[in-house]
């Protein structure tokens, strides 16, 4: 460690403005637990912290009792567990009157400090408050938990949402009293937001092309740091055709079991146990999500098959099926529910023996709380019935009666069902 170059680390962060932000919707308890923030690349982790730390100073918090530390800045390279206690106290040097005042302290790509869980542990235990957040290639959702041994809160950051998407756009409108421009102007956005998802630095970017290029490059982050680096895959072809077919499946069933049979006719022999695992640590790298079909039995919902989501639709656009509207307003309030209640409520859908699906189960507690169905094109009188037959199966059969049906730009309310467009579903908390 060199403590001149440390020093100047520490007072260039001080000296430094902090970042002009969007609000991020996501809010974190006060609580004395390590504060952790997870979510796929380049969904915004970093400028949480920093969004983190203003609202700790609008609240009284001097900038002197924060204490920001990045490991993968060039001039803390190389530190070892043992000397994060060292930085504090050079913090301490500089700043003598915060030593009798809590000092909140934001921890940027810990995984890069050999044995970093052992200073976090110590430094949670001594008082201070800690949030972190790192790179999913090496530090992933499960082994926080693990290594941090109950001290911590996790937190689900994602791509933005579409109201903080128009907050990008600063349209600032009300929703009950929308003109026909503003209505225009709302559809246009969410055609925009639909088309090439949330991710910061896609929507902040104007060209097409570039936002495009972005997004494949975010793909190849994926394949090759947080799988084929991080756990020494060879096959990357195998990878990559696994990723194929869930970019085209997305918003659909995704059976191993027939990939499994659809890679042995290729000639391509390994276990499934293999692609489930593949299917995991997608999953915990936060590039898919899945869901389970809805079962009041815990055993019968974890063999059934899972429907897939992409964790932004963005990466729709790079696969076969980008232009299919219906299935991408799916994944859009997929992650719209995953976002809200993660504590409280738990999400699945619903199929019968008749092939008859609903999109969105929600239970909270052992209370079938909502049944949602998601329909893009519900002017289509066959469509419509087909939707409605199998909403109201389903609340027949799950004892719920409150239903809905979202649409792109339909609302009504008929034989107890609430049809809602998309965008007011998505700006209800404009």
């Amino acid at each position: 460690m060199n403590p001149s170059e440390i020093r100047e680390y520490l007072l260039d962060f001080q000296k430094k403005e902090l970042p002009v932000l969007v609000k991020r919707n996501l809010r974190t308890a006060f609580t004395n637990k390590i504060i952790t923030i997870i979510g796929p690349r380049r969904a915004g982790k970093t400028y949480f912290l920093y969004e983190q730390m203003e609202d700790f100073i609008k609240k009284g918090v001097k900038k002197e009792n924060i204490l920001y530390l990045n490991f993968e800045e060039p001039r803390l390279t190389g530190i070892t567990f043992k000397e994060i206690k060292e930085i504090i106290k050079l913090h301490w040097q500089l700043y003598p009157e915060t030593i009798k005042s809590t000092t909140y302290i934001f921890i940027d790509e810990p995984q890069n400090v050999d044995g970093w869980e052992i200073a976090v542990r110590g430094l949670h235990d001594d008082g201070f408050k800690l949030f972190l957040t790192g790179s999913s290639s090496k530090l992933l959702s499960k082994e926080i938990a693990t290594s941090l041994r109950g001290r911590t809160l996790s937190y689900l950051l994602l791509p933005f949402s579409f109201k903080e998407f128009v907050t990008t756009r600063n349209i600032n409108l009300n929703m009950k009293k929308l003109s026909s421009q503003e209505h225009s102007l709302l559809l246009n956005a969410l055609h925009d937001y639909t088309a090439f998802g949330g991710f910061p630095e896609v929507v902040l970017e104007d060209n097409k092309e570039i936002k495009l290029k972005i997004l494949h490059e975010y793909l190849n982050l994926v394949v090759y740091r947080d799988i084929i680096d991080r756990y020494k895959i060879r096959n990357i072809q195998l990878v990559k055709w696994i990723i194929k077919s869930l970019l085209s499946s997305f918003a659909k069933e995704f059976s191993v079991h027939k990939l499994y049979l659809t890679l042995k006719s290729q000639g391509i022999n390994l276990s499934k146990n293999t692609l489930y695992s593949y299917l995991s640590i997608l999953e915990d790298s936060n590039f898919i999500f899945t869901l389970q079909k809805f079962n009041y039995s815990i055993r019968k919902r974890e063999l059934g098959i899972n429907k897939v989501y992409l964790a932004d639709i963005g990466f729709a656009h790079i696969g076969e099926n980008s232009k299919d509207t219906g299935r991408k307003i799916e994944n859009i309030v997929f992650l719209e529910l995953i976002k809200e209640n993660r504590d409280k409520q738990e999400v699945f859908y619903w199929k019968n023996q008749q092939q008859e699906e609903v999109d969105f189960v929600i239970k909270e507690n052992n209370h079938i709380k909502e049944l949602v169905q998601v329909c893009y094109d519900i002017k289509n009188s066959e469509t419509k019935k087909r939707e409605i037959r199998a909403l109201l199966k389903a609340g027949k059969e799950l004892k719920c009666k409150n239903l809905t049906i979202i649409t792109w730009d339909y609302e009504h309310t008929a034989k107890g069902i609430q049809f809602i467009p998309l965008w007011r579903y998505l700006s209800n908390s404009f």
